[in-house]
């Protein structure tokens, strides 16, 4: 599982002190990070917007504009179930988290050992909760559980995400899904990412599915996709 990390700190050493950090710890742990650093909330809900799929938010309570409380309200009320863990220098704002189901405080100058310690527990908790995907469709947030999509196919400037249940249109590159997605999807054709756990079998020109669906597979494609499937699955 990638997780996707937001620093929101106005202080440009510490914000780069906690980028090291976290990446020293994913390669300590054989974590795969995605860290972005925003220098105020205003900066980070303009990327949320169109990206609600953080998974841990490493954010300074006492921001400039938006302050680090108010940001973390509006993410529950948008649903967003990231983990939050709150960056203080001053002790009185820790009542401040229960209404927003922090993770923990942190108090600045942080220390890289209790640091650790709350990324340790952050991923654990994120491991309980299979892999998902959430995105804007037809006004509404979506958040679809990676075990409930079959393929996701590419037309025009959208893709569809293909579930038994219903298909989910979204205006998004088919690259930009590929990003986001676990290893269990594989990019058949230009068109195509199929989740190599409904793969019943495998042609030179074809991928079958489970469910009686054919996607075509691209030239060149057959080997590779034979090798993912056996290391996935």
């Amino acid at each position: 599982m990638k997780l996707k990390v937001a620093i929101c700190e106005d202080d440009f050493s510490q914000s780069a002190w906690l980028s090291q950090s976290v990446f020293l710890w994913a390669e300590m742990g054989k974590h795969i990070v995605d860290i972005r650093m925003y220098k105020d909330g205003e900066s980070f809900l303009f990327d949320f917007e169109e990206e609600k799929d953080f998974h841990l938010l490493l954010l300074d309570i006492e921001l400039s504009g938006i302050n680090g409380v108010d940001l973390a309200k509006y993410l529950r009320r948008e649903n967003s179930r990231a983990e939050i863990v709150f960056l203080t220098s001053h002790t009185e704002f820790y009542g401040e988290g229960y209404e927003v189901d922090a993770l923990h405080y942190l108090i600045k100058p942080v220390a890289q050992r209790k640091l650790f310690s709350v990324l340790d527990k952050a991923a654990e908790k994120l491991a309980v909760e299979p892999p998902y995907i959430i995105f804007c469709c037809e006004g509404q947030t979506i958040k679809l559980y990676e075990n409930e999509i079959y393929y996701v196919e590419a037309f025009l400037h959208y893709v569809s995400f293909v579930t038994e249940a219903e298909n989910y249109r979204v205006r998004e590159k088919i690259s930009d899904v590929e990003e986001r997605l676990s290893d269990i999807f594989f990019r058949v054709h230009r068109s195509y990412l199929v989740s190599l756990r409904y793969v019943k079998r495998i042609s030179r020109n074809e991928v079958f599915l489970w469910n009686d669906v054919r996607i075509p597979l691209a030239r060149g494609k057959y080997d590779a996709v034979n090798r993912a499937y056996i290391t996935v699955c």
